[in-house]
């Protein structure tokens, strides 16, 4: 790429006029609404929620304050608002804020354009260089954001405190004609959310008592939880205030783009998917517990659930399947429910819990979420049992017959492929059952267990964990013994 290497050239070529940073994000944002390009291809459910408002706030030139629950995209939605950069930008040289060549900003910049007039070298930085992220800690101090007096600086060159050499610029001035993003707004302390203030309203930097007039071109994105989460901090009204636009995230709305997002952040290789199949059942049922989780009364609401569980949960439930592939010495397999106990670390670490939550412990929280996913995933194939009436004959008599007359099925966790076949198969009724609500035929044995799932969670038939066995009986079986 053939681009001025010198102010002169610069000048002289035409193609480069200076605008601020929040007029090069509207301008190009224009013009991807014109052609009918997506800004965010990778944000899945917000259409017509968020990204409209993002949208918005761009065109407004204002700063943005990113509120939601955890795992809702926020940062990746910062990261993303790079590609609205022009793709090159022209600094001077040997400059330490990304200064404009055609009107630098510090005394550093000015100094060199004076010095070398047209001959002043130019550089060329590519968008995703102009981009700052910075986690907002309890232990960020002004001097990280901002700067500080270096003593040894003003010793070597022989400087008073007040002259802007001798100062070691923090994160926010270097940001200058870049993105600047703080995650995590309230964790900082309340001082230092202070000295915020000028540099969004004017674009003032004070150090150690010196002002500095400095014309900062920032976009600025801060992100935060809600705040009544938490016992941590909140955002100090003033510093709000000169937020321009509050943008609401939320959770996925639907089971169909809560899929599309595990399917796109979830690390799995192509060689893992040929091998370990995950029938759409499963997909549902992995995006269900996140529902359920988020409905739980034993998880904390304002907490909420990430996204990211049903990633992690997705990524260990093709674990699962591998190993027990691995263990059996098999080339493809399936994934099964029973495959699901192995998914349960996902879930435990993923959850806030209140304190009845924190009474049963995450396990049985767990559990009782996977139970709950398991029949609202059963309901939405098949009917409720309850809710047949004594004058039709129950879809499931068939199926409730071959327990009463003794009839058990054992599933192994680990169990090969032809064995868990055969044991799903020997229940009467439950494939034709299964073939009647049109499954694919790489889903008829999940559906086949989801069957079996769903009807202990009704206790039409009785479900027992033991060890690494899932036994499946009468309900009645207990009571009476075996023959």
């Amino acid at each position: 790429m053939n681009l001025p290497s010198t102010l002169g050239e610069l000048k002289s070529s035409q193609n480069y006029q200076p605008r601020s940073i929040k007029t090069e994000l509207r301008e190009n944002l224009i013009h991807n609404i014109q052609n009918g390009v997506s800004s965010f291809p990778e944000i899945q459910g917000f259409d017509d929620t968020v990204i409209p408002d993002l949208e918005r706030a761009i065109l407004s030139g204002h700063n943005m304050l990113l509120l939601g629950l955890r795992g809702q995209a926020k940062t990746r939605i910062a990261r993303l608002l790079v590609n609205l950069l022009d793709e090159y930008m022209p600094v001077l040289e040997d400059s330490e804020l990304m200064d404009d060549p055609m009107q630098p900003m510090s005394s550093q910049g000015h100094r060199i354009v004076e010095e070398q007039g047209d001959e002043a070298k130019i550089e060329w930085i590519h968008r995703s260089e102009r981009f700052v992220e910075k986690l907002a800690t309890p232990d960020v101090s002004i001097a990280d954001l901002i700067g500080d007096v270096d003593p040894i600086k003003a010793a070597n060159l022989k400087l008073p405190y007040s002259d802007e050499r001798v100062i070691h610029f923090g994160l926010v001035p270097r940001a200058h004609r870049s993105i600047f993003v703080l995650n995590e707004l309230p964790d900082l302390q309340a001082r230092i959310q202070v000295a915020l203030f000028n540099i969004l309203q004017e674009g003032d930097i004070q150090i150690r008592g010196f002002k500095l007039r400095m014309p900062l071109d920032i976009q600025f994105i801060f992100t935060a939880n809600p705040e009544d989460y938490t016992n941590r901090g909140s955002i100090v009204t003033p510093l709000k205030d000169r937020i321009e636009s509050q943008i609401l995230t939320h959770y996925p709305k639907t089971l169909d783009v809560a899929k599309a997002i595990t399917r796109q952040e979830s690390r799995i290789s192509d060689d893992r998917k040929k091998r370990i199949q995950v029938p759409e059942l499963l997909e549902d049922f992995i995006e269900l517990m996140a529902f359920k989780a988020r409905e739980s009364e034993y998880v904390d609401e304002n907490s909420g659930v990430s996204a990211r569980m049903s990633i992690s949960a997705m990524e260990n439930l093709i674990s699962t399947a591998e190993r027990r592939m691995l263990k059996n010495s098999e080339t493809k397999t399936i994934a099964r429910i029973t495959d699901f106990w192995g998914v349960i670390p996902s879930i435990t670490g993923k959850l806030e819990l209140v304190y009845e939550g924190e009474q049963n412990g995450p396990y049985e929280v767990a559990l009782s979420i996977i139970e709950a996913a398991i029949q609202e995933l059963f309901l939405m194939h098949f009917k409720n049992p309850d809710q047949t009436s004594e004058k039709e004959e129950s879809p499931y008599a068939d199926i409730k017959a071959f327990f009463e007359n003794g009839g058990k099925v054992n599933l192994i966790n680990d169990s090969e492929n032809k064995t868990y076949k055969k044991e799903l198969e020997k229940v009467n009724g439950l494939s034709a059952l299964v073939k009647v609500a049109n499954f694919s035929k790489e889903e008829m044995l999940t559906a086949m267990e989801l069957v079996l799932h769903g009807l202990s969670t009704f206790n039409v038939i009785e479900r027992e964990i033991i060890d690494d066995e899932i036994q499946f009986s009468d309900p009645l079986s207990g009571i009476f013994g075996d023959d």
